[in-house]
């Protein structure tokens, strides 16, 4: 008698991994839409079940992804960030750029991650939260530190200053990202320039 492929194929351990990468996958190739449990348990090759095991729902499969995408976006800012062999000017340019860029390369997953699919009805798993917010936090940290720099101004002394900052500053490349991945600004080639001005207003008066 032949294994089920589950067991021909994959480990308990390794199974929800395998879940979120094809359907990581799935999303990319189509959209939110074309991802149901059933699909992606053929995809992978288990029984329609197994999927059940990992994500209660379709929903809980999708905060699962998006969890996916904030780990590498929080990843991707911690490795700019702490890379000391640019200047923090140059820092700064480059944490703009790759987020745009990031948007652009996976645009179904950013809108997933910032999206009304998972966000406006205040129903995302615990488990999105505690990356995404953490997510958030440490590019609010990322202004704070460039604020004591002097590389960004304060518009105050109050200790909520870094937090209006960061929300102007995430409206704004959010704002780009979603123009690009919208099909509003149609020529990605201009994507540098845009950015680059980003840039450029932001540091318009820093003294370093």
């Amino acid at each position: 008698m032949k294994n089920s492929p589950s067991k021909s194929k994959y480990h308990y351990g390794d199974l929800r991994n395998t879940l979120l990468k094809v359907a990581s996958e799935m999303l990319k190739e189509g959209s939110i839409e074309d991802i149901s449990l059933r699909k992606l348990s053929s995809r992978v090759g288990v029984s329609r079940t197994a999927p059940y095991h990992h994500f209660k729902d379709k929903h809980a499969l999708l905060c699962g992804i998006a969890e996916a995408g904030f780990a590498q976006l929080d990843h991707m800012n911690k490795k700019t960030f702490n890379n000391n062999s640019f200047s923090m000017k140059e820092r700064f340019s480059i944490y703009i750029h790759q987020y745009v860029n990031f948007a652009k390369d996976n645009a179904e997953l950013y809108e997933l991650m910032f999206g009304r699919t998972i966000w406006k009805q205040k129903n995302s798993t615990q488990e999105l939260k505690d990356i995404a917010y953490p997510c958030f936090q440490y590019q609010v940290d990322m202004i704070n530190e460039w604020q004591k720099l002097k590389l960004l101004d304060s518009v105050n002394s109050d200790e909520n200053d870094a937090l209006r900052v960061s929300q102007v500053l995430w409206g704004t490349i959010h704002g780009i990202a979603k123009l690009l991945i919208d099909g509003i600004y149609t020529d990605v080639g201009h994507v540098e320039e845009i950015c680059n001005k980003a840039v450029d207003i932001f540091l318009a008066n820093s003294r370093k």
